[in-house]
């Protein structure tokens, strides 16, 4: 495979979960080619989990909340940093914050790249007059642009799918023992423009917990969420609420050993698809064209609202612009399409 131009590279990434969790398969690709260097990924400790399988990439915690609080919490930081050997940086978030890293490490000569955004076309594709309809780089290529410019050039079908976790006794005991096939349902998401109806969602969980085919795991947060997710698996018989339930660890583990997922644009998504799960997303205010489906999942998987009711999609590159009247938007993917896609698929696999 490659050689390595440096030893020790700094990835930075402190951003949402699903945002870390795009740059798994990444990694992975610069693993699988570049299997001397070493990577160090500065994110929140609570994430350490989704690197734990790929080998020479450790974690550092990025505390900016506590200590590498505000200018001098990240001067803190770079010290901190400045003293691990590293000998070029990554950066994958371009944010203040990344920014502010970057003017530090200047003063060290270490080549420092950070991620090209795109930010004009995605203005050009959000635009509500003028929108230049057309699908841009996908976020996972602009990740591996940031590595091409530091020397490595990276081949994304390279990338290895995390492995089948062992399920730990808490999720067993949650989830039970039978021969039915395992859904993950993530109704959820930041945004209401990017959260499909709740009465359509239940009446998808209704026809799948009636063909006595599958079980449906549920997953989300937040004391709202949990006690709709209550109310679903009092319901239905096959409906398990996982909420609150596991560490993230063991609910990654959980995902792993899913059969479908099913998620809105949203982390839980991105989860299932670096453990090469099939999955299924509903779109609404926003679009695959931003570059922001999952990894490695066939395009028919994403099922988007209706464009010709609703032109001004994508509204935002991250759902958080609802223009007056696109509150329905979702209404548009008829809750019978997502069933037969989702039978299709675990029945055909």
């Amino acid at each position: 495979m490659g050689k390595s131009k440096f030893n020790h590279l700094l990835v930075i990434r402190l951003s949402a979960m699903g945002d870390v969790a795009m740059i798994v398969p990444v990694l992975s690709a610069l693993n699988n080619q570049f299997p001397h260097l070493k990577v160090t990924v500065l994110t929140k400790a609570f994430f350490s989990p989704l690197f734990e399988q790929l080998s020479n990439v450790n974690v550092y915690e990025a505390d900016v909340n506590g200590k590498h609080k505000g200018i001098l919490g990240l001067w803190k930081l770079f010290k901190e940093l400045n003293g691990l050997g590293i000998d070029a940086v990554a950066d994958l978030h371009n944010v203040l914050r990344s920014s502010i890293l970057r003017g530090f490490f200047r003063s060290t000569k270490i080549p420092f790249v950070q991620i090209d955004k795109g930010r004009k076309e995605k203005r050009a594709l959000t635009a509500h007059k003028n929108k230049v309809f057309m699908p841009l780089k996908s976020t996972f290529q602009r990740y591996a642009d940031v590595f091409d410019k530091l020397g490595y050039p990276l081949n994304l079908e390279f990338s290895s799918p995390k492995s089948k976790a062992k399920l730990s006794e808490k999720a067993l005991q949650l989830v039970g023992k039978d021969n039915l096939k395992w859904i993950g349902i993530a109704p959820f998401a930041t945004y209401p423009g990017k959260m499909y109806p709740r009465d359509l969602m239940e009446e998808i969980i209704a026809t799948l917990n009636n063909t006595k085919k599958y079980k449906i795991l549920i997953f989300g947060g937040g004391k709202l969420e949990n006690e709709i997710v209550k109310d679903w698996s009092a319901s239905y018989q096959n409906c398990i609420n996982t909420i609150g339930k596991l560490s993230f660890r063991e609910e990654l583990g959980l995902i792993s050993n899913l059969d479908l997922m099913l998620s809105m644009d949203s982390g839980n998504g991105h989860l299932a698809a670096i453990y090469d799960i099939p999955t299924v997303t509903l779109w609404g205010v926003t679009h695959p064209y931003a570059g922001f489906a999952p990894f490695n999942q066939p395009p028919e998987n994403s099922l988007l609202s209706d464009r010709t009711e609703y032109p001004l999609i994508p509204t935002s590159v991250y759902g958080n612009k609802m223009p007056e009247g696109y509150a329905n938007v979702m209404s548009t993917i008829e809750p019978d399409s997502v069933i037969q896609l989702i039978r299709r698929i675990l029945e055909t696999d």
